[in-house]
């Protein structure tokens, strides 16, 4: 057992490690694949009907978490295979370093004034209709992504793995994939789209909260970053988007929030840490550093708390084994 806990850490660790030096490649990604096969089954699946979304969602992420298991099973007297197979799965579910690439991206184009480049790269980080923001709100827009995405694309993925190992890691980032692709308030997807909107809803729990007290420790406003968390995290229509977006909100010092367009409709949503100015585009590079602080400390806290549970549980079964004779 103790084999088991320090092959999950060295490989949690390697995997978080490639993906700072290596990130998402443009072509032949693994959660790209998935993202594939889901399509291809949602083409026979699609009803208008929520009973044919949910047999899609159960089908999918329990699919890739039934495969994740066998290949962990396969390994598990092995523990340097073990722990390659660890540091491949982290590697290939993170995205907290293609997420700052892109984030930066956009923030450099906003920074030399290039509205229409900005507008272009925006699409890589979120569903928003890019044509009508101007400069602050697009600089609004890519924080508030990167504070979403370093939950969904690092913390909440870290958790699940502490949790279930590699079958959680595959599991937390098939739900979130599925999300990304159906589970949006389109008339296409309103009832297909809800099993996996609630799956994600479920799976992102902890991972926000996480990322937000997280980010009350590692930010640069901590008491502001709690307050707008206390505050405001409950507002947000997203149960796990509030308290991310809302801490970062008062960490950078910033309000976030308000009217966006998304998906060919208009959303009017609450404020977020609203006595504090607009974002401006030097709080891209801010947001990108805070969710890179974010995601170290969640690396170090999830294999912690893993390696630390398969303590108490050695204690527990040698002091069951002592009693026993």
């Amino acid at each position: 057992m103790r084999g088991e806990h320090a092959a999950y850490a060295c490989g949690a660790a390697l995997g978080f490690l490639g993906d700072l030096i290596a990130a998402d490649p443009r072509r032949g990604h693994p959660v790209a694949a998935f993202g594939r096969a889901a399509g291809a089954l949602e083409r026979r699946l699609w009803r208008d009907h929520r009973g044919h979304g949910a047999a899609h969602a159960v089908v999918c992420a329990g699919g890739a978490a039934a495969g994740a298991a066998l290949l962990e099973r396969a390994v598990r007297h092995h523990p340097g295979a073990r722990a390659a197979l660890t540091a491949a799965a982290v590697w290939a579910v993170l995205g907290g370093t293609s997420l700052g690439r892109e984030a930066r991206a956009v923030g450099g184009a906003l920074d030399v004034g290039d509205l229409d480049v900005a507008r272009e790269r925006l699409p890589h980080l979120c569903g928003r209709d890019p044509q009508a923001l101007d400069g602050p709100q697009l600089a609004r827009a890519v924080v508030e992504s990167v504070a979403e995405n370093t939950s969904d694309a690092v913390v909440g993925a870290l958790v699940w793995g502490a949790l279930g190992g590699v079958p959680g890691l595959v599991a937390f980032r098939a739900v979130n994939t599925l999300d990304a692709m159906v589970g949006h308030k389109s008339p296409r997807y309103w009832r297909f789209g809800w099993a996996a909107a609630r799956l994600d809803d479920v799976a992102g729990w902890p991972g926000s909260r996480l990322t937000a007290a997280l980010t009350v420790l590692a930010g640069p406003d901590r008491r502001g970053a709690l307050r707008a968390w206390r505050a405001d995290g409950g507002a947000h229509p997203s149960p796990n988007a509030g308290p991310v977006e809302a801490s970062f909100a008062g960490a950078l010092g910033i309000r976030l929030g308000g009217t966006l367009a998304y998906g060919g409709r208009v959303e009017h949503r609450p404020v977020l840490n609203g006595g504090a100015r607009p974002p401006e585009v030097s709080d891209v590079e801010r947001a990108v550093r805070l969710s890179r602080r974010v995601s170290a400390l969640a690396l170090g806290v999830t294999v912690a708390g893993r390696l630390a549970a398969g303590a108490v549980r050695r204690r527990r079964v040698n002091g069951n084994g002592r009693l026993s004779r």
